[in-house]
């Protein structure tokens, strides 16, 4: 049965892991049609970085160039953005704005850097980190992509080492270990059901309801 979440002022969920941790993929996961129905949203980051085989602007990023990125910057746009891997990567402002005067859920794929600027931007945004199971299954999952060089599989595997080795200091609230991924993303589902509930979360006109 879908769980029904109650009304509310609109939720930040920021998950983060290393490279091949899967966040990305329990995001998709997360925003089955349901869930998009009831309000829940995908938070589309700008990046410098060339798309993908099967990446689609406007789904997975906005790819810009280097200096269309900079003018966003200069405006204003981003609230964090981060050099990550040797390319850019910021979060629009205007999306995290509208959901949390609107209502809803809105999801973040983002790494540890931009997790923890956007939880100073945000202080009541939920941080989610994603581990995976071993550092032998995060290595074959970066080889397995076969999207990047040996020098670029390199870097980011010393950084997800780094990350995962101090992923404490960045102040995450929940973490969650990618074993499986139907069992990871009910637990991050969990989490944010759960977060709904607590008591500083039920809006004052829901009791008045009740109470009518």
């Amino acid at each position: 049965m879908e769980h029904a979440i109650q009304q509310g002022p609109g939720k930040i969920v920021i998950i983060s892991s290393p490279s091949g941790g899967g966040k990305t993929t329990i995001c998709r996961a997360l925003l089955r049609p349901e869930r998009l129905e009831s309000g829940w949203r995908f938070s589309v980051s700008y990046t410098t970085r060339p798309p993908r085989t099967g990446e689609l602007n406007g789904r997975e990023y906005y790819f810009v160039t280097d200096r269309e990125f900079d003018a966003l910057t200069a405006r204003g746009f981003f609230a964090e953005h981060f050099q990550v891997h040797k390319f850019k990567y910021g979060t629009p402002r205007g999306p995290l704005d509208e959901i949390r005067q609107d209502g809803g859920v809105m999801v973040l794929d983002v790494d540890v850097n931009g997790a923890k600027a956007l939880k100073q931007e945000f202080p009541d945004a939920i941080t989610i980190f994603i581990l995976p199971p071993s550092i032998e299954a995060l290595r074959e999952r970066l080889n397995s992509r076969g999207t990047e060089t040996s020098e670029q599989l390199a870097v980011r595997f010393d950084n997800a080492i780094r990350e995962m080795n101090s992923f404490r200091d960045f102040g995450f609230d929940y973490v969650v270990v990618n074993r499986d991924l139907s069992i990871a993303v009910e637990e991050v589902e969990s989490v944010i059901i759960a977060h709904h509930c607590r008591i500083e979360h039920f809006p004052p006109e829901q009791l008045k309801e009740i109470l009518s």
